[in-house]
């Protein structure tokens, strides 16, 4: 590998807060906040004093993490995630496990769309997870540069919880209201709220996939199939793949735009 495909390998892969801030300077800065900022407006951190919490709960605080990447159009990124590794520790599995869609399911759909002549859509719903409610206690530990950032974003929210280990960093206890990537039950989470929805608007989960979801509207079959949140619809009217499309991004879209893309040549999960 020369030096010049070496470097921009690099670039383009993921690398931590401290090394990342060396690389990117202001504009790595900017794009932690931005992805901090997410978090602080969905109302996801619920900031608590260590003095309140019990030791158990301070044992089992996950630690957050995030990492910046320069993307192909040079632009910088933030993603943060949780560490919930040690949650394996005291959760089952069938607690966590959440459905998806079959292959086999996926490929007798796309079938049955090209049988029928259906218009087909496929869409992406960003920050999904975020839009689903935590159903069990779960803290993270917030640590150094991305508490200094949260105190930026609103000094009157989280300076007064804040305080400091051995070392003189400064550290933050919080409780996660909404569903953060990295935690066990997120995916499970979302999957609940995405069927719950579907079904509030009278589409009927399939007995042997709870991942695929059909309703007859207008005399024909509407069906939607989906991976965690990454959807494909379809329905002989574009009229009525393209009147769901608007109804998930009134009820998902509100942060970010839904991600969509429809036609007689679309990908899906890689394919």
């Amino acid at each position: 590998m020369t030096k010049a495909n070496k470097k921009k390998s690099e670039v383009l892969n993921q690398v931590g807060i401290r090394e990342g801030l060396k690389m990117f300077g202001k504009k790595g800065n900017d794009a932690l906040l931005k992805e901090l900022n997410q978090l602080h407006e969905s109302n996801v951190l619920l900031p608590k004093k260590k003095e309140d919490m019990t030791y158990n709960e301070r044992k089992k605080a996950l630690r957050y993490l995030m990492f910046l990447k320069e993307k192909r159009d040079r632009s910088i990124k933030a993603q943060g995630c949780a560490d919930g590794r040690s949650q394996r520790e005291y959760t089952m599995k069938a607690e966590t496990s959440s459905p998806t869609v079959l292959l086999e399911a996926m490929m007798m759909s796309c079938a049955i769309d090209t049988r029928e002549g259906r218009h087909v859509a496929v869409t992406d719903i960003p920050g999904a997870f975020l839009h689903a409610d935590m159903e069990q206690d779960v803290h993270m530990l917030l640590e150094g540069t991305i508490v200094e950032l949260d105190v930026k974003l609103d000094p009157s929210l989280y300076r007064k919880y804040i305080w400091e280990n051995k070392k003189g960093k400064p550290m933050l206890y919080i409780k996660l209201k909404k569903a953060l990537y990295g935690t066990l039950q997120v995916a499970l989470l979302f999957w609940r709220l995405l069927s719950d929805t579907l079904i509030e608007w009278g589409f009927k989960l399939n007995e042997y996939d709870k991942c695929v979801a059909n309703k007859i509207i207008n005399g024909k079959q509407c069906t939607i199939i989906w991976h965690v949140d990454d959807l494909k619809i379809s329905h002989v009217d574009p009229k009525v793949v393209n009147n769901i499309i608007k109804k998930l991004e009134e009820k998902f879209g509100q942060e970010s735009p839904l991600v969509t893309s429809q036609g007689k040549k679309i990908e899906y999960l890689g394919m």
